[in-house]
């Protein structure tokens, strides 16, 4: 089975992106770290108890990448919005020959004393624009996610809007089940329902 890690807020700087996020929740997302692999840096806070929210961005100070960047940022990102999501699992190799194959294979990545496996397309961009989320393995006890900063706030929903949402919806049902992901067709889009002590906003 499949469980949401975490949800991408692809941005022009790591400054724009967390400026954004906390424009729309009053969320205020510590830093996180350098992957000089693809020359990008992030911002991460912890979703209820093991899930997160990451802003991520092109690192200014790194040098280029001898591949094509993740989250499609070799592309110039105009403004910061919440374009991707991940899917957590314990066996990314038997997996992923059930799911779509525009996933890419999963790499091998590591930042810091952290490590992980994440399917990253060979060209660097998002799977149907962001609409299929990546798959990702991590090599740490206990999970990354439990260890990182919160923010009194948790994911209640994620809806996931495309033109071939139907599609994709039968290629995950199998493996994935949580009331809180919504599939729509329509233009692309993700929006975020989170609550925050007795408030809920929505990040997009």
């Amino acid at each position: 089975m499949l469980s949401l890690d975490h949800i991408v807020v692809v941005a022009p700087s790591v400054t724009e992106g967390v400026s954004y996020v906390r424009d729309l929740t009053g969320i205020d997302m510590p830093k996180g770290g350098e992957h000089p692999v693809m020359g990008t840096h992030n911002h991460l806070i912890r979703l209820g108890k093991d899930e997160f929210l990451e802003v991520i961005a092109v690192n200014p100070d790194s040098p280029p990448p001898s591949r094509p960047r993740w989250f499609g940022l070799d592309q110039p990102v105009k403004s910061p919005r919440l374009a991707h999501w991940v899917l957590r699992t314990d066996d990314i190799s038997g997996i992923r020959p059930r799911l779509p194959d525009v996933l890419g294979p999963a790499i091998p990545l590591t930042r810091g004393d952290l490590a992980w496996h994440l399917t990253v397309p060979e060209d660097g961009s998002l799977p149907y624009d962001g609409a299929a989320p990546s798959l990702l393995k991590w090599a740490n006890d206990p999970l990354p996610p439990t260890q990182m900063k919160g923010a009194g706030a948790a994911l209640t929903t994620l809806t996931i809007t495309h033109p071939m949402a139907d599609e994709l919806q039968r290629s995950y049902a199998p493996h994935l089940s949580d009331p809180r992901i919504n599939w729509q067709t329509g233009p692309f889009k993700i929006t975020a329902g989170l609550t925050i002590g007795r408030e809920t906003r929505s990040l997009y």
